[in-house]
């Protein structure tokens, strides 16, 4: 009876150092996060191949706990803004910082 008693504690422990290892702190993210913001980066970046004016391989996306880092440079002064509202519009993101440039 004691071995079942330690290998349900020992099951236990596992699972609660699993769950906490997988917990996000402030600068780091959990698994789920990570998968997350891929998905979110690899969303903005299709809606930036889609819309005719911008330039999606000009402009590089990162994403972290659902705020989407924008840099690059574009050509028209109207394309920095357009950029950030295509990426505010796609589901998931939280806040954009816009660092793009006119070249």
């Amino acid at each position: 009876m004691k071995a079942i008693n330690y290998s349900i504690t020992a099951i236990f422990l596992a699972f609660i150092l699993a769950v906490t290892g997988c917990a996000s702190t402030s600068k780091e993210k959990s698994t789920g996060e990570i998968f997350d913001d891929a998905v979110i980066t690899t969303k903005v970046k299709a809606a930036f191949v889609e819309d005719d004016e911008l330039k999606a391989t000009e402009i590089q996306v990162e994403t972290f706990k659902g705020v989407v880092q924008l840099s690059g440079f574009v050509a028209d002064r109207s394309h920095i803004g357009k950029a950030e509202q295509v990426a505010r519009d796609v589901r998931g993101v939280k806040s954009v910082k816009n660092d793009i440039r006119v070249k």
